[in-house]
């Protein structure tokens, strides 16, 4: 895993975007176009506003959804199709989107979604990690062992709460019970990801995904396990594990400092 560490969430979106952009442009001149997956969420704001700027030819891209939470109609301000439409869709126009349609008849937009998925390899991820160390809806303890592309999932307390101190929601009772979330098993399919984690909240989830034992008690974890991971960081959310980096608990070359 390379951590790279940026003094301001802005210069860390521009570093995470070029080297998402460097990904996806290698993938469309070696094979004609790339396939991402999309995470989403107040932390990724920065992100996508610089990947706006990258200037790849985003036509040649097949982009997945991560998930969304069952029962939400995609008009409510905390829909992540709502989120990817209007941030990413409408603005980068990718040649392909598959939302995660997590109305109506579930199990069948779960296979149909599936299906799509499973077509060919997932050039790139873009995974973002929660206050409670989740990555996309997989709260601890998470599911490492099923291999279905995307399950059914409870939100646990944690994860609620982040979603109402975001503002997505105006209470607790306000956040849906359930969600369609990729799985563990399928995001560590991607042959590169990009994990972009600023703020102060997230410094605990850093420091966990960093040290703790790769255990469903902390899904980030799971990540050190992939061969092709950048972890782009902040000041702030990378407070927590800076001392260790001084006093060399993590070789040179894992770590970058971005200015």
């Amino acid at each position: 895993m390379q951590i790279i560490i940026s003094e301001s969430r802005r210069a860390m979106g521009r570093a995470a975007a070029v080297k998402g952009a460097e990904i996806i442009g290698r993938c469309i001149r070696e094979k004609g176009n790339a396939r991402i997956v999309l995470s989403t969420g107040a932390s990724q704001f920065e992100l996508f506003n610089a990947l706006k700027e990258t200037g790849a030819d985003w036509s040649k891209t097949e982009v997945f959804h991560l998930d969304e939470y069952i029962g939400l109609p995609v008009t409510h301000k905390a829909s992540f199709r709502k989120y990817l439409k209007e941030r990413f869709v409408d603005v980068m126009h990718p040649g392909r989107m598959h939302y995660v349609m997590a109305e109506g008849d579930i199990k069948a937009n779960i296979s149909n979604l599936s299906r799509e998925l499973l077509k060919e390899p997932i050039d790139l991820g873009f995974i973002g990690i929660g206050e409670n160390a989740h990555i996309a809806f997989n709260d601890p303890p998470a599911d490492f062992n099923t291999q279905e592309p995307y399950i059914v999932v409870e939100l646990n307390d944690s994860c609620k709460r982040q979603q109402v101190r975001e503002g997505w929601f105006d209470t607790f009772d306000d956040v849906p019970e359930k969600a369609v979330t990729m799985s563990v098993h399928r995001i560590m399919q991607c042959r590169s990801i990009i994990s972009f984690v600023p703020g102060e909240v997230k410094a605990k989830a850093v420091r966990d995904a960093l040290t703790e034992p790769v255990t469903p008690a902390v899904p980030a974890a799971i990540l050190r396990n992939h061969n092709n991971v950048a972890l782009y960081l902040d000041n702030e959310s990378a407070a927590l594990i800076i001392p260790e980096i001084k006093d060399g608990k993590y070789e040179e070359k894992d770590v970058e400092f971005n200015v």
